[in-house]
């Protein structure tokens, strides 16, 4: 079997250095460059044409974000993104999400040495993931074109639905911007929507500020014990589990630290077993791109409580591991185009109200 073969391009010699030993001591890759700055890193990728790249999101003479919106343009291929655990590290990161990269690694903010030694599986499980991501070619439209290949957005009114809808999504590698496409395209007057993205602690809060500037809806980090209301989305915090209880009429948020479950704190299991227990038939799933498994047993327990799920499909998907298994468990009515699953899901909720399906 061909090894994955990797370059690492960070400023630091120390993280150069120890990102090296930590591919080259995996059976499966191999670090086969090293670059301390994007223009080194430009010949490395011309003359050595490497599986994946790790890139800093911080560097001299030339940034991360400007090196990966250059390579996305020009040369498409798979990059880990070494972040910082501050607050502008978490908002170059998304951005370079949204650029293309396909997953990141935070650096420990102290023992850079020992810290990465003990992000060793991390680093190199995303690697490996990076390696078999379908990664797209990144497009700048030209003035007044869409950025979007899909038919221009229109403007729906779902009506004042049942407030006990609610809409679950479950994500990981490749999701931040799948569920951003889904979020955007819902209107104002949507059932609540809680979200399980597979992120450490330092970056959730980040992103639903990021996402509440872009979507009709108001999009927040969940908060223990807080109302689920309709026209909000709730984001599970890095490092803990969300599910939903009932308290009266009412839908409240729970947030809860505990043992990861299929390795992953937050983890979509907790959040989709709460939806089959508490939500039932009044449950919308929607399982997007993601590595492994981790949903796809309470998907089914969604569905077979009633719940009404959808997955994306394999073509749109930057990984199909979670869609795929949530299929192959039976958990999954609808498989579709990524740019499609906002759309559908909304018609879904203006035929089931039984409301007129005119749009304005």
């Amino acid at each position: 079997m061909s090894k994955i073969r990797t370059v690492v391009v960070d400023d630091s010699a120390l993280v150069r250095s120890l990102l090296t030993e930590i591919i080259n001591r995996q059976p499966d890759m191999i670090c086969i460059g090293a670059a301390s700055d994007p223009y080194v890193a430009r010949e490395m990728i011309r003359n050595l044409n490497p599986d994946v790249i790790t890139l800093d999101v911080e560097m001299p003479r030339m940034d991360g974000i400007d090196f990966l919106s250059k390579l996305m343009r020009l040369r498409p291929m798979p990059v880990v993104m070494v972040s910082t655990l501050t607050e502008r590290g978490a908002d170059v990161t998304l951005r370079a999400l949204e650029l293309g990269a396909v997953d990141f690694v935070a650096k420990p903010k102290i023992g850079i040495s020992n810290g990465l030694q003990q992000l060793a599986q991390e680093i190199t499980d995303k690697i490996r993931i990076a390696a078999k991501a379908q990664v797209r070619k990144l497009h700048t439209p030209a003035a007044g074109e869409s950025g979007d290949a899909a038919p221009p957005r229109v403007v729906h009114n779902i009506g004042r639905l049942s407030t006990e809808k609610l809409i679950f999504i479950g994500a990981s590698t490749g999701g931040t911007e799948a569920t951003r496409e889904v979020l955007v395209n819902l209107p104002a007057d949507s059932p609540a929507v809680v979200i399980t993205q597979h992120m450490p602690p330092g970056f959730t809060r980040s992103y639903a500020t990021r996402l509440d500037g872009l979507c009709k809806i108001a999009v927040k980090e969940a908060v223990d014990g807080e109302r689920v209301l309709p026209g909000h989305a709730y984001i599970a915090p890095g490092g803990h589990h969300l599910s939903v209880e009932r308290s009266g009429a009412n839908y409240i948020a729970r947030v809860q630290d505990g043992e990861p479950v299929n390795r992953h704190k937050p983890s979509v299991e907790v959040l989709f077993k709460s939806a089959a227990r508490v939500v039932g038939p009044n449950a919308i799933g929607l399982m997007l791109t993601g590595m492994g498994a981790d949903g796809a047993k309470a998907m089914k327990e969604m569905r077979d409580a009633g719940a009404y799920n959808y997955a994306q499909d394999e073509a749109s998907c930057v990984v199909f591991g979670m869609p795929r298994e949530a299929i192959l468990h039976g958990a999954v009515h609808e498989v579709l185009p990524l740019s499609q699953i906002a759309p559908q899901l909304i018609e879904r909720l203006r035929s089931t109200s039984g409301l007129s399906l005119n749009r304005v």
